[in-house]
């Protein structure tokens, strides 16, 4: 008998061994990028979820691409990753999409985007399709034609709500109205015939993204997945009602993607709802936060606010009207506005980069990048480097005068690269600047308390900056 349990043991063990060593050595029909797969199946997961408190690139980029070099090997939540800060690389990425790579999210993301979903794997069409609609409705043209005045009053009516409150929450004030204007834009949705509100559900959700995925009561991912199941609720209530109408008064993105669902197979209900959802996670998340950065780093740098402020009271003195709606030629008129926004998104990193996935073995460099493991393009990395930019950590939109395009296009990626690049930039830019300008040229605000900036790998704000709104 104690043979036996001898023999068992030695068994298990052996095994156990063969298993660690096969999960640090994954198979490769070449040499693998340098860097570790850490522990077997929980990988390097606790180490990335390390929280930094600062602007600066997390220890866990930091320490890697220091020990490793621009492009290394890692494991997060089980799942195989080569992460890279190497822009030949990036650009190498990008321009094979479709060939070598594809789209890809961690499995938390995958399951609350439903990028694992039948359509987004088996209909290659499907990101086009997305693409050229989201242009339809929030392009360049219908930003120009339609959009802009009615950002300007979105902005006005926001802002003019703050005054007589001694604290305002910038982010969840402004994600309030990002997400309620474009949830109006793409399903005509009126946050006063709801009793749960779009806004206050992603901001719960949103900060419950990067937690620990354990559903139970009590937890932050439990709450993720509550308010993330209630506003697909809301959304798929206002699909159903509109696919069940035969007629419809409504020019918005949901009626146009309805439309098509008899020519485009993979449009169902489900994928439709999931689609909404997406796009108004995007619009929320990138444009609170960056308006947040940026009023927190005005705040903090009274010369900037200065001379953004000097420029918008210029364009008004030029008008015929002091209190006509902005124009696109004034839009195109701001380009220290425009400074700031590009300063805050650098500084910012709000995603922590580009996810995509290897669709068969990849040589680069001399390495091989076996099929089905997961690519992450630290794009923040770019953004902060120090032989880019000149103490990349400090708040200076003056750095984007002397920008060289080149250099923009190849180190400044906060809306992804190229053709590849997300359809709604404009979009957030023209947002940005419009909100400014109502900002800066009719109010003044005091900062009444800041959060710490801290990263674990997403940027959190922690409490958020709180100011106090007066008018001129």
């Amino acid at each position: 008998m104690w043979m036996i349990g001898t023999c068992v043991s030695a068994l298990i063990i052996a095994w156990f061994t063969h298993w660690v060593y096969r999960w640090k050595n994954p198979k490769c029909n070449g040499i693998l990028p340098p860097g570790s797969l850490g522990l077997p199946l929980i990988g390097e997961t606790l180490q990335l979820m390390v929280p930094s408190y600062s602007l600066d690139l997390p220890p866990f980029l930091k320490k890697r691409i220091q020990r490793y070099g621009k492009t290394f090997r890692t494991s997060v939540a089980g799942r195989a990753i080569v992460v890279s800060s190497n822009p030949e690389f990036c650009h190498f990425v990008l321009l094979q999409q479709g060939e070598l790579f594809e789209s890809w999210a961690l499995d938390t993301f995958a399951k609350l985007f439903a990028q694992e979903s039948e359509a987004s794997i088996n209909i290659p069409n499907v990101h086009k399709y997305i693409r050229s609609t989201v242009l339809k409705h929030f392009g360049m043209e219908v930003l120009k034609e339609k959009l802009l005045p009615l950002m300007e009053e979105a902005s006005r009516v926001t802002i003019e709500s703050w005054l007589g409150q001694e604290s305002i929450n910038v982010k969840y004030a402004t994600g309030t109205m990002a997400i309620e204007f474009s949830a109006k834009q793409l399903l005509s949705y009126d946050p006063k015939q709801s009793s749960e509100k779009l806004g206050k559900l992603f901001f719960s959700f949103v900060q419950g993204l990067m937690s620990i995925p354990l559903n139970i009561p009590g937890t932050t991912h439990y709450k993720c997945m509550k308010d993330h199941k209630k506003a697909l609720s809301i959304i798929r209530e206002i699909v159903k009602d509109r696919l069940l109408s035969l007629e419809t008064p409504y020019k918005d993105y949901l009626s146009r993607i309805t439309t098509d669902m008899d020519k485009e197979k993979f449009l169902t209900e489900d994928s439709i709802v999931q689609i909404i959802f997406t796009l108004l996670y995007v619009s929320f998340d990138s444009l609170s936060t960056t308006l947040t950065l940026a009023l927190m780093f005005l705040e903090e740098n009274p010369k900037a606010l200065q001379e953004i402020t000097d420029e918008h009271e210029a364009i008004i003195k030029q008008r015929e009207f002091s209190n006509s709606s902005i124009t696109w030629e004034e839009y195109k008129s701001m380009p220290f506005t425009l400074h700031v926004i590009h300063e805050s998104l650098r500084l910012g990193n709000i995603s922590p980069g580009l996810f995509r996935r290897t669709k068969r073995d990849v040589q680069w460099n001399g390495y091989t990048i076996p099929a089905g493991w997961g690519i992450l393009i630290a794009t923040s990395a770019f953004h902060l480097d120090p032989e880019i930019y000149k103490d990349p950590t400090t708040f200076n939109p003056w750095r984007w005068k002397d920008q060289k395009s080149d250099a923009m296009l190849k180190n400044f990626m906060p809306f992804g690269w190229g053709m590849k690049q997300c359809a709604g930039a404009e979009y957030a830019r023209v947002f940005l600047a419009t909100f400014l300008h109502v900002l800066v040229t009719k109010y003044r605000y005091i900062k009444v308390k800041r959060g710490e900036i801290r990263r674990n790998p997403i940027l959190d704000l922690g409490e958020g900056l709180h100011i106090k709104i007066m008018e001129k």
